[in-house]
């Protein structure tokens, strides 16, 4: 097999990982392309395993991209949250049929809770099922400290990870009752569909109106959705769809993408709302107006 059909074999291999690894579908491709690159320049002839060889690649081009993305977003105004990959009002039958084969936006968001080794280690452990006697040489570090790695790394995961395994439907009806509490301002009905404990995380990125810290509490986050509604924007337009898959509630300014937000539930109440309004994230190129519910 020459040197581009044995890459092209690993291709969606690597898009894989650097997806998961960087949370943005351009990094995740300047990644694997940086890859073909070297692969193309090496000495092929000494390497025994090309998939080991690649993903190792792939992996150090894609922490040391996190490295310098973790830097230059301690300048981001508000929290960071990955762009959606994929946003769609009616999607057909196939592509719902391919939903488990996507990221969720809400997943990638719980990774971003991690450093760079640490996710990285996670990803090829519990995504990928490498053992740790192959993590350890391509991080660069011992097979124990992999471990305490990948250790904490499941606990924060799973901290911010649905609870129960909720049927698509079930979750997908939730967030429309829920956008219709919205919409109209109903206070106690918003409060009623989200857990005690909630929390709503918002990127505008200085470009839209969002809540520039997560917003903790059923209460509050009631409140802010009424205040919204008093100050209701006529030409906002509230529809479902999916990102990344998952259902999702998309907001339309004049027709215009202003807003994404997806939400994590046990089926019956929601614990995470993450919305993001940065136009640049949502490729509309249109700054929201500031009478307008963005966040």
């Amino acid at each position: 097999m020459n040197a581009e059909n044995t890459f092209e074999a690993h291709r969606s291999r690597l898009f894989g990982l650097s997806y998961r690894l960087l949370g943005s579908r351009s990094d995740a491709e300047d990644v694997v392309q940086d890859t073909w690159l070297r692969w193309q320049q090496a000495d092929r002839t000494g390497i025994r395993d090309p998939e080991a060889w690649l993903v190792t690649a792939a992996t150090r081009l894609g922490i040391d991209r996190l490295r310098a993305a973790r830097t230059q977003r301690e300048h981001y105004t508000g929290p960071w949250l990955p762009p959606p990959s994929e946003i769609d009002e009616s999607p057909s039958p196939e592509q719902s049929a391919e939903v488990a084969e996507q990221v969720s936006l809400a997943f990638l968001a719980v990774l971003e809770r991690l450093g760079p080794e640490e996710r990285a280690a996670f990803l090829l452990k519990e995504a990928f099922d490498y053992d740790y006697a192959q993590i350890a040489p391509l991080l660069g570090q011992s097979e124990a400290n992999c471990r305490q790695m990948v250790h904490r790394a499941r606990e924060r995961v799973q901290a911010g990870r649905p609870r129960f395994d909720v049927p698509r439907e079930n979750h997908r009806r939730l967030l429309e009752r829920f956008m219709q509490a919205a919409r109209r301002g109903d206070q106690p009905a918003i409060t009623a569909l989200l857990r005690e404990d909630a929390q709503l995380v918002s990127d505008g990125g200085g470009k839209a109106v969002a809540v520039i810290r997560p917003l903790l509490g059923a209460i509050r986050i009631a409140r802010l959705f009424w205040a919204a509604y008093r100050r209701q924007d006529p030409a906002i337009d509230w529809r479902m769809g999916t990102v990344n898959g998952e259902p999702a509630i998309l907001r339309y300014r004049d027709g215009v993408l202003a807003a994404v937000m997806v939400a994590v539930s046990d089926g019956e109440r929601i614990s995470d709302i993450f919305t993001i309004a940065n136009p640049d994230k949502l490729g509309t190129g249109v700054t929201a107006k500031d009478g307008g519910a963005s966040w």
